[in-house]
């Protein structure tokens, strides 16, 4: 019943999609010409067999995400034409989408769904030459701020960073994403959770276990070798940047160890790898920088982690509903799912089926 439920709800928001709000300021020929760069590139590295593309200042960026970018409206009847899901049926992301809200409301438990922008939308300028000029961009995104509403109007709470992304893409600190990774940097991450715990501290829910030790966060400087650097031909290695530390004080008033991911805590961090750079170690650069540690930080008590390398769109939720087997009273401890993973999962990823989070009762034919 609930595919077919949520084919009508999908048909039905897609039908008010015009109502979705005012479109975007008139930007002259600026988004064309940065959907256009963007998908010759993409198509050009692909063609290659590769999946580095080469911008300005030492920058790499992904084609993947450069293709998503460029393709348009990604839902509704354009999923399918757009999207690289095996499955046309499960190309469009919308109804997982409200799906997963509908299950997890079931369940007494809210959900944020944040992406996480595209890096060549906040750093247009050094993507190419014929760019460089936008040094101060406007949002060059509208197929994100048209989606992003529907959803909204769907009734799903989402967190949209492009915005606040774009006012501090200048930070004293360094640029908000690594220049030669897929992934947004210690400062991108920390910019992230501030905004992430605004959105948190005001729930009913919210209040840190008492006795927990306090988390102390300093910053340092780290050297990496990023994953686009495997097919970089520039000869430049490695990037050196700023991360913001967390420890669990240790009583003298100095950083130790950093907090551990809580299963038993009231908020789950759902996704992508964005959710373990700085975090995992070994590729993911270190273990006391990432968003888990962040959050930890900004909301006085650890998170719980569910995320993985790769396409999170599918995978992830599948490893939630593994989670609620092993554990049955799982979703009686938790409050908040948090919904992190790239922009260019929307197309690029392995597609958006309906997936159960909860173990069927015993005699329920689902």
């Amino acid at each position: 019943m609930r595919v077919r439920w949520f084919a009508r709800l999908t048909a039905a928001a897609i039908a008010a999609a015009p109502a979705c709000g005012p479109p975007p300021a008139d930007l002259g020929d600026v988004v064309p010409r940065f959907q256009e760069t963007a998908r010759t590139l993409a198509a050009n590295a692909e063609a290659e067999g590769r999946t580095t593309v080469p911008g300005l200042d030492d920058w790499l960026f992904f084609g993947p995400e450069l293709r998503h970018v460029s393709v348009g409206p990604f839902w509704g009847p354009d999923a399918a034409a757009v999207s690289r899901a095996r499955d046309p049926e499960s190309a469009d992301p919308l109804a997982a989408i409200l799906d997963f809200r509908a299950q997890l409301r079931d369940l007494g438990v809210e959900l944020i769904v944040m992406p996480v922008p595209a890096k060549s939308v906040i750093y247009p300028d050094q993507l190419a030459a014929e760019l460089s000029e936008l040094s101060a961009p406007p949002r060059l995104d509208p197929d994100h701020v048209v989606f992003y509403t529907l959803l909204r109007q769907q009734g799903v709470e989402l967190l949209d960073l492009t915005e606040r992304f774009l006012q501090v893409r200048n930070h004293p600190r360094g640029p908000l994403y690594c220049l030669r990774d897929t992934h947004w940097s210690g400062v991108g991450v920390a910019v992230a959770s501030a905004q992430l715990a605004g959105a948190l501290l005001s729930r009913s829910w919210y209040g840190a276990p008492p006795g927990d030790a306090p988390h102390i966060a300093d910053w340092r400087s780290a050297t990496i070798n990023g994953d686009l650097e495997r097919e970089a031909a520039d000869g430049v290695t490695g990037e050196t940047l700023q991360i913001r530390s967390i420890g669990i004080a240790d009583g003298t008033d100095t950083r130790g160890a950093p907090p551990e991911p809580d299963p038993n805590s009231p908020v789950v961090l759902l996704g992508d790898s964005h959710n373990l750079v700085f975090h995992a170690g070994d590729d993911m650069h270190a273990t006391d920088g990432g968003l888990p540690e962040q959050l930890a930080f900004e909301l006085g008590f650890p998170v719980d982690v569910v995320a993985v390398r790769g396409s999170a769109s599918t995978a992830a939720r599948v490893n939630l509903l593994r989670r609620a087997q092993a554990d049955p009273t799982y979703w009686e401890r938790k409050r908040m799912v948090i919904w992190v993973f790239s922009v260019r999962e929307f197309t690029e990823g392995d597609g958006w089926p309906l997936i159960p989070i909860r173990p069927d009762p015993p005699g329920d034919p689902g």
